[in-house]
């Protein structure tokens, strides 16, 4: 890795080195964190809290040097990826019963409140489907496969029962119009305790994803452990929760390279 550094690039080593870490070891370190799935931003982001500097570009150049392969496999979309248009549609109408639109959402569920949370499911080709959520100001996630698939009665019990140990910290869902949410009602019915209202679901416009961009984002990122080809059947809860545990470890630039897991609960110390 060394040799094919520039001159800046062993400077920001050299700071690294002041520290007494040797070079092998940033670079086991490096290589340690590559394979937890984090990105090259991630790590240096990390890696500069700990008065470390190494160049984004540094961990880039050491992935492509590894001839194997075995680096890239962990990097975002494997080093490939393709800038799609997003399509303008019309609006949709939908029958989900006493919908409250996003546009009646409080003004202060901007994605900085901590305690405003967003909804989704993913599904396969065989109609199994796993319920997401993420709280918007830490992007910490929770997840669970549907049992029942994407009936509207049991996908409400599932969500309450994820949220209900943070009921307190959940003053709103938004979602979008999929069918199995047309039980919101009873989320809200579940969450609230002694007259005061919880996770009460706003819902996205039609074709307005990016209305709900933080569990659009976390979805992609369950998708690199859970491919849309893939049969849920082949994933066991344990194996969900280790997917949902792992996503929640890794540092986001967001909260200033801290742990969506370390953010969401040092609300609850």
């Amino acid at each position: 890795m060394y040799n094919q550094l520039t001159s800046e690039q062993r400077y920001e080593i050299y700071l690294g080195i002041k520290r007494k870490w040797s070079i092998s070891r940033i670079s086991r370190e490096i290589e340690q964190m590559i394979e937890e799935d984090w990105s090259p931003l991630q790590i240096a982001g990390v890696l500069h809290k700990e008065g470390i500097h190494i160049a984004i570009q540094t961990i880039y150049n050491h992935v492509h040097a590894d001839a194997s392969g075995r680096l890239a496999k962990h990097m975002p979309h494997e080093l490939k990826y393709t800038r799609r248009v997003r399509a303008t549609r019309p609006a949709k109408a939908t029958n989900i019963a006493n919908r409250t639109s996003i546009h009646d959402r409080p003004k202060e569920a901007d994605g900085t409140r901590f305690g405003d949370w967003e909804m989704d499911t993913i599904v396969d080709s065989c109609g199994h489907a796993i319920v997401t959520l993420t709280e918007r100001s830490t992007n910490f996630i929770l997840m669970e496969r549907l049992k029942c698939g994407r009936k509207a009665v049991p996908t409400a019990k599932v969500v309450a029962r994820l949220l209900f140990p943070y009921r307190e910290f959940v003053h709103t869902i938004t979602t979008d119009n999929g069918c199995e949410f047309a039980a919101h009602l009873e989320i809200t019915r579940m969450l609230s305790r002694g007259g005061r209202e919880r996770g009460k679901v706003y819902f996205a416009d039609s074709y307005c994803s990016w209305q709900k961009g933080a569990i659009e984002n976390a979805n992609k990122l369950i998708r690199k452990y859970i491919p849309k080809k893939a049969n849920f059947d082949d994933f066991s809860d344990s194996k969900i929760m280790k997917i949902q545990k792992k996503i929640n470890r890794r540092p986001r630039e967001k909260i200033n390279f801290d742990s969506p897991k370390d953010r969401f609960f040092k609300h609850f110390y």
